[in-house]
């Protein structure tokens, strides 16, 4: 899923520029938007909504005659994100978040991460989008594990050869000897999600294997949150797993992503 935030003051444009976009964006594929909403609550008091999240509902489903709605407490931009892409979006567009570490639109506005900037004068016309679109398909995708597995089952020339779905998920562990890993920073360069393309048309080869998916996550990433996808779709499962577990291990040994590791010593206290 390629993600997109477009940012600016209020009354700027940002709605009129996302509205544009959607629709450009739909020619390559499904869109799913955030909007950062200042009005307070979506789900206010005493509705039959709010009394089941009050009551302790973890998610609450609202659907009427041609619409569904689903409330969750206490999530935030990533859970949001999180959300589209599990849910087969092929495209992102955020409306707000400037202090987030997105790729941005900026209407008038500096913020981090800008990858275009528009006077908050420029008309929003044609050959705009068209350039703002081709400048989000040029983002790198963004991946759950649910999603990687929605692109193997979405190619129906592979799916239909295919009788077994195998996936490896790697999260950040914590504790590794006397050693606490807080927290790790990824950067990958152009030249690791080549590699990582290379490995994957090399496993693809193999007898019975119908296709052969990697998701490296860059950023902060936290102990317990996960940190690469890979995907194997085969004939059999027993042409699967051998090949699962080399992705696996190439992905270790021949992707070496820069890596800022935060740690502390652990300290164990006996008696």
């Amino acid at each position: 899923m390629k993600i997109i935030s477009i940012v600016g003051y209020k009354k700027s444009g940002k709605t009129a520029l996302a509205e544009k976009l959607i629709r450009g964006l739909k020619e390559y594929g499904r869109v799913g938007t955030i909007k950062h909403m200042h009005e307070g609550t979506l789900n206010p008091d005493q509705t039959d909504t709010y009394r089941h999240i009050a009551s302790g509902s973890n998610m609450t489903i609202g659907i009427g005659s041609n619409e569904m709605v689903k409330i969750i407490p206490d999530v935030d931009l990533h859970a949001a994100i999180d959300e589209l892409c599990d849910s087969g979006m092929n495209f992102a567009v955020v409306e707000g978040f400037k202090d987030s570490e997105l790729s941005k639109i900026s209407i008038d506005i500096t913020a981090e991460n800008t990858v275009k900037y528009i006077d908050k004068k420029q008309i929003f016309d044609e050959q705009l989008i068209e350039e703002l679109v081709q400048l989000i398909l040029q983002q790198r995708d963004y991946h759950t594990l649910k999603s990687l597995i929605y692109v193997v089952r979405s190619k129906p020339e592979i799916i239909k050869y295919s009788g077994a779905i195998g996936s490896f998920t790697g999260i950040v562990r914590e504790i590794t000897g006397n050693n606490v890993t807080k927290a790790l920073e990824l950067k990958q360069e152009d030249s690791a999600y080549e590699m990582i393309k290379d490995i994957c048309n090399d496993l693809k080869k193999r007898d019975g294997i119908t296709d052969v998916v990697m998701h490296h996550r860059t950023g902060l990433i936290r102990p317990g949150e996960d940190i690469v996808y890979i995907v194997v779709a085969a004939e059999h499962r027993q042409q699967l797993f051998p090949v699962l577990r080399e992705a696996i291990d190439r992905l270790r040994e021949e992707v070496q992503a820069p890596i800022i590791e935060m740690r502390e010593q652990r300290v164990e206290l006996n008696g």
